[in-house]
């Protein structure tokens, strides 16, 4: 299996990512929520603790929506592994960041987020997750810089920005089966 080919699969099995970035967006939004209406610590630790559920519920979803499992052949499956793991991992950035300033504690995570969907450009061979980085990124910086006067508008930011790229993402996938059926490939 060449890389195209293992690309395309990954592409077809996670619907390019929709599933992932739409419970990526609830945790997001789910966040937000408790920090306007509960507590700072409360949506922070719904950001990082639902955050481990958002593999798991991408695998359920792909499944019950009975999605192509990838090949044993498709060595990017390993890639998605180990991409998932990046963010956890970078996450005890957090710490040092938050003691410092509790307002920088979204925009960190954004600019996390963002630097986690870079190698996703590869992985799915979709350039869409160039502009999903470079939004939460920028707007991850720019929160960070400007000092936002309301420690929630990162969460409510990211979770729209997911939400949006989910149904980009999923329109691309969507497009490209059209067109194979049409023979336009």
């Amino acid at each position: 299996m060449n890389i195209a080919e293992a690309q395309k699969e990954i592409r077809l099995r996670f619907a390019g990512g929709f599933y992932g970035q739409l419970v990526s967006s609830v945790v997001w939004l789910g966040s937000a929520v408790l920090a306007d209406r509960v507590s700072t610590g409360a949506a922070m630790v719904c950001l990082v603790f639902g955050g481990f559920f958002i593999f798991p519920m991408t695998e359920f979803l792909a499944r019950a929506n009975k999605a192509p499992p990838l090949s044993r052949g498709n060595a990017l499956r390993w890639l998605g592994m180990q991409v998932a793991f990046v963010l956890p991992l970078s996450m005890p950035l957090l710490l040092p960041v938050t003691r410092y300033s509790i307002g920088l504690f979204y925009p960190a995570m954004m600019i996390l987020l963002g630097a986690h969907y870079l190698p996703f450009v590869f992985l799915y061979g979709m350039r869409v997750f160039a502009a999903l980085a470079v939004f939460l990124l920028g707007g991850g910086l720019y929160l960070a810089v400007s000092g936002a006067h309301r420690f929630s508008v990162g969460a409510w930011y990211t979770s729209v920005v997911l939400l949006v790229f989910a149904f980009v993402a999923r329109m691309i996938v969507k497009a490209e089966r059209l067109a194979k059926e049409l023979g336009q490939e």
